[in-house]
């Protein structure tokens, strides 16, 4: 006998008993973006190895640890894709998408990063992304963070027992970002010896990632550390001002936290972040920000754009755990027929249920036995009603229809052709 193989660590199998689950959010989300006139696009799982450089940043943890990167049979270097913003820019760019103007796009599939395991953190993990392209105002930054607040609530997040707080925070323009960086790198240098070696690594190459450390002994040196919002251009400032008054006057409410800087160097101005405190350190389940330098980066003609992703499984994760989904039954009817009697007649019977209800769900029970264990497995299903086909009822063109969830009520006899109104007039109810 063969040894079994398993999953690759890290990875993966999402079984018919979850997936329910995602079926359901994905198609939450589906219909809220299309709401919105965001429109799907796809792009492929395999990138060039220099597009997520060049765009995330050489100087980045997913770039410097986390990325698949392989070389294929020519030797050219090719990376499971880590997120979808690059992916999404560069389609946009080769696919000259901008001739017809602004874009408004989401997405949704795997993405990669090898890092260690962890509660809601994979190594294949599902992204959901929004991105809006050709829109420079705080007008398209309020839009998404509108957009984010009617998602937690078309998916059940109780604004006062189950909060998603709302964190923004301006990185202003390259310029004003370099002013701050050079103060940080001095203000850290200040307290070289207190930095542990992540930050050291990071003072000259990244310092505003020092700013966003989980390191609990790195706490005081950073919230001492200049803010950005001190070191913002006029433009900027006057762009998150307008961003708030729109929050305001949309009654969503945020908090201004100066220390946001979010892990990717291509954004600017705008960021924020959705955070859950139901799940402890990992607590952002959606994040994003503003990246208007992007698409010239990669080719592209000057394109002011705004975005942001959601990791769908820690968001499962969480809407498990705080018990705000209930599994749907497998069934609306449950097809039982007497043991021996021509299976032509129940396929039949049951294909003409399916025809009248397409968005009804109809089990034929194929795998035989007697009525009694029929409707055990009727039962477990979750079906509202069991339809019942004998050699009588055959003869007599009728069928047996049994309610599953009230016992109180009896069970009848329809004839065939008062079927479809039967289940008209009581699966609506």
């Amino acid at each position: 006998m063969s040894q079994a193989i398993s999953r690759v660590r890290g990875m993966y199998d999402v079984l018919p008993e979850q997936s329910w689950r995602w079926q359901r959010a994905e198609g939450i989300m589906r219909d809220l973006f299309q709401q919105y006139g965001y429109r799907e696009i796809r792009f492929p799982v395999v990138e060039k190895t220099a597009l997520f450089c060049s765009a995330i940043g050489e100087v980045t943890d997913i770039v410097e640890k986390e990325m698949y990167t392989f070389a294929d049979r020519k030797g050219e270097s090719l990376s499971l894709r880590p997120e979808g913003t690059a992916s999404c820019v560069r389609a946009l760019v080769q696919n000259n998408l901008m001739a017809t103007g602004a874009q408004k796009l989401w997405y949704s599939g795997p993405m990669f990063r090898y890092e260690r395991p962890q509660k809601g953190r994979n190594r294949q993990f599902q992204q959901v992304g929004v991105e809006y392209f050709g829109n420079p105002g705080p007008q398209a930054d309020a839009e998404l963070l509108i957009l984010g607040q009617r998602l937690w609530h078309a998916l059940g997040f109780d604004a006062q027992q189950h909060p998603i707080r709302l964190e923004i925070n301006s990185l202003g323009t390259s310029d004003s970002r370099g002013r701050y960086r050079d103060a940080l790198i001095a203000y850290f240098e200040q307290h070289k010896e207190s930095l542990d070696e992540d930050a050291r690594r990071r003072l000259y190459s990244n310092p505003l990632r020092i700013l966003d450390s989980k390191n609990p002994a790195m706490r005081e040196i950073i919230a001492n550390a200049p803010v950005l919002t001190d070191y913002l251009d006029e433009d900027s400032a006057s762009h998150h001002a307008e961003l708030k008054r729109l929050l305001d006057a949309a009654g969503i409410a945020y908090v201004e936290n100066p220390r946001l800087v979010r892990g990717l160097d291509y954004y600017s101005k705008t960021v924020f972040e959705w955070i859950s405190d139901e799940l402890g350190a990992q607590g952002t389940v959606c994040a994003g920000g503003r990246y208007d330098g992007l698409v010239e980066r990669q080719g592209g003609k000057p394109t002011p754009a705004v975005g942001f992703a959601l990791g769908l499984d820690r968001l499962l994760l969480l809407i498990e755990e705080l018990g705000l989904w209930h599994a749907e039954p497998l069934a609306d009817i449950y097809v039982v027929s007497e043991d021996g009697l021509d299976a032509a007649e129940t396929f039949a019977l049951t294909e003409s249920l399916r025809r009248e209800f397409p968005h009804k769900r109809v089990v034929q029970h194929l795998d035989g036995g007697s009525f009694k264990s029929q409707f055990k497995k009727a039962d477990r299903s979750g079906a509202r009603y069991a339809v019942i086909l004998g050699q009588r009822e055959l003869d007599e063109g009728t069928v047996s229809v049994k309610a599953l969830k009230n016992r109180d009520l009896p069970q009848q006899q329809v004839s065939r052709e008062e079927l479809p109104r039967f289940f008209h007039e009581n699966l609506e109810k």
